[in-house]
């Protein structure tokens, strides 16, 4: 059994100065696919269910299939909730066996992210869980704007919650499908200065960061932990479109399927190289 938590992946991630990816899982296919490229390189992962897979399998559906997929490698595996939004939504995760959940309280005052960020991370500690907050928004392509985060405000809230990760807006936007974006340094360093460098940062949008600037962030920061999935959803919609126009004939959805799996092992095994440090 490799079920991991957050803490037990990315402590160890900023004392040895590199990161670990959090890959957003839509299904089987390519939950599968992230846990075998993982296995490949002996590094650690963390599977993510997020709002849209959540609205399209049920969360007991979810937590069944990442438990399975973490019991069957050897390398820590941990099963997250990604951007959840209440107490309730938390606490079922966790009697799902989710052994990390994020409480995504980033379009709230401070104060109220503050308070019921501290209640969930309290509620997960208490089950030996880890939580995850976000303080500043990160914005999407195309649509919500991004706010900065405070460097202030981000170590009140790292040590009123007592996160075991921190999400931050410094530049980075969600859904941006090519690596354009740009983190802002320095905004990135004045964060690291007001948290002492203390609490694990994440990088929500990694997809939309170059693959060197991630090799480099990961090395040389706190960020702890790039949230991938649009990267990943394109290499998945161009294997399966290409299936299907090789096999215009077939109708099983599994034949059909079936392609996608190389294509994202060894997409997924470059990203994780990337931000283990042995990416080139």
């Amino acid at each position: 059994m490799t079920r991991a938590t957050l803490a037990q992946v990315l402590e160890p991630a900023l004392r040895q100065g590199h990161a670990v990816a959090g890959l957003v899982c839509l299904g089987w296919e390519d939950a599968r696919a992230f846990v075998t490229a993982a296995e490949l390189e002996g590094a650690p992962v963390i599977l993510q269910a997020g709002p849209g897979a959540r609205a399209h399998t049920p969360l007991p559906v979810l937590g069944a299939m990442f438990r399975h997929l973490a019991d069957s490698v050897t390398v820590p595996v941990v099963l997250h909730l990604d951007h959840g939004r209440s107490l309730d939504e938390a606490r079922a995760a966790i009697a799902e066996g989710f052994t990390s959940v994020m409480f995504d309280g980033s379009d709230l005052p401070l104060a109220e992210n503050i308070r019921l960020t501290r209640d969930i991370a309290r509620m997960a500690h208490d089950n030996g869980v880890s939580c995850e907050g976000e303080i500043g928004f990160v914005g999407y392509a195309g649509g919500a704007m991004s706010a900065r985060t405070n460097p202030a405000e981000a170590a009140e809230f790292a040590l009123e919650t007592g996160v075991d990760a921190m999400a931050v807006s410094v530049g980075n936007v969600h859904l941006q499908q090519g690596q354009t974006g740009a983190i802002d340094d320095r905004a990135l360093a004045a964060i690291a200065i007001a948290t002492r460098g203390r609490v694990p940062l994440v990088i929500h949008g990694g997809s939309g960061v170059p693959s060197a600037d991630r090799q480099r962030l990961a090395r040389t920061t706190p960020i702890c932990k790039f949230n991938i999935g649009t990267e990943l959803r394109q290499t998945f919609g161009t294997a399966l479109r290409q299936s299907l126009a090789d096999q215009p004939d077939e109708f099983d959805r599994i034949k059909l399927l079936s392609r996608t799996e190389a294509p994202l092992v060894t997409a997924t095994r470059r990203i994780l190289r990337d931000l283990n440090g042995t990416g080139g």
